[in-house]
């Protein structure tokens, strides 16, 4: 088979994570028979440094006629610290995903035998754990109206959802969950918030359409307190934007580091993959980053966007054979223990497939 891949490297280790990602793919091709032909395209601070805007004209283009985006990271401290730029790599990030109608963030939450005892959690809290967040990813405050009145003294920001735009993203949940242990969570704020009534109320509706699936409804409060204290008695959990990006942020505790949760982005048009961590710019060069989410992210590719189960699980295998064996980046050597380079990683993976 043959794929054309958009390839978004991105800010900071971006670059870095996304160069082993491709080392592992073109692996896994050759070991298969496909081929894959990669077409790099600029998007974040890097993207506003060469033509002023961080998600390009061409980019977009480029990601249309792929069959799938692999992305790295966005995201620069020169912004980071200047609340007045008015134009942010983060923009592009957001127009990437309107644009691309990526409506829904599929982010996996799961354990690592070898690295149990990595998380700050307690084996027995943890173990098992299994779970997968639906994060409605083009709506909500994120995109809603926002600015300043008062002469600046007072800002807004506003919250909106359609329930079309709900619809969309419980009926991916309920399907997820059809295929997994049929338990269904939608996340809200439904005694407070009215676009959290809504969700509520549109999902209630489409309970009839799925009768083997159990639905619960929670606080977004209350489910993060429990993530931390019994995750593994989740299985899918669906929510809103701003509630999505903090709990999954939460969740990636869980496996002992960020450097190892995958997500994909996929909606109307082409489907993106990248892992859950930032740009991490005071690594950035340093061949220190681990590219194991990156790596994982393109797994979930293989899978997801190809229907190639078996090159995914190749993948996972050897990433799996890795942390067993201690071919690791800083982030996850035990004391005493050995630091791989970023490039070692992957040369590692790539020699064990």
């Amino acid at each position: 088979m043959k794929f054309n891949i958009a390839l978004l490297a991105g800010d900071g280790i971006g670059p870095e994570v996304i160069n082993e990602a491709v080392k592992v793919s073109d692996a896994i091709a050759k070991k298969f028979n496909h081929e894959i032909n990669w077409t790099p395209a600029l998007t974040g601070a890097c993207a506003i440094d060469a033509v002023g805007v961080p998600y390009p004209d061409e980019t977009h283009e480029i990601c249309m006629a792929a069959d799938a985006v692999l992305f790295g990271a966005i995201g620069h401290p020169k912004y980071d610290n200047d609340p007045s730029a008015p134009v942010r790599p983060e923009q592009g990030l957001l127009l990437m995903r309107k644009k691309l109608g990526l409506f829904a963030n599929v982010r996996p939450t799961f354990t690592f035998p070898s690295l149990i005892d990595n998380s700050p959690l307690k084996r027995e809290r943890i173990e098992g754990t299994d779970l997968i967040f639906l994060r409605e990813l083009t709506g909500g405050i994120y995109f809603g109206e926002k600015g300043r009145k008062d002469d600046g003294e007072t800002a807004f920001d506003t919250c909106t959802y359609t329930r079309a735009e709900v619809k969309r993203l419980a009926k991916k949940g309920f399907e997820l969950a059809m295929t997994r242990s049929k338990k269904l969570c939608c996340v809200d704020k439904a005694n407070v918030l009215e676009t959290s009534r809504l969700w509520r109320e549109t999902v209630q509706a489409m309970e009839k359409e799925y009768p083997e699936v159990t639905v619960s409804y929670e606080f977004v409060d209350a489910v993060a307190m429990r993530l931390v204290q019994w995750p593994n008695s989740y299985d899918v959990l669906i929510t809103e934007n701003l509630f999505g990006d903090i709990l999954t942020d939460e969740a990636s505790v869980i496996s002992g580091s960020m450097g190892l949760m995958p997500s994909a982005s996929v909606g109307e048009h082409t489907s993106l993959y990248e892992p859950i961590h930032g740009s991490y710019p005071q690594a950035t060069g340093l061949n220190i980053a681990n590219p194991l989410a990156t790596v994982l992210s393109a797994a979930m590719m293989f899978e997801d966007a190809f229907g190639l189960k078996e090159e995914a699980e190749a993948i996972r295998a050897v990433v799996n054979k890795s942390l067993e064996q201690g071919i690791v980046t800083e982030d996850l050597a035990g004391k005493g223990a050995k630091a791989y380079k970023t490039s070692e990683v992957g040369d590692w993976l790539v020699a064990n497939l």
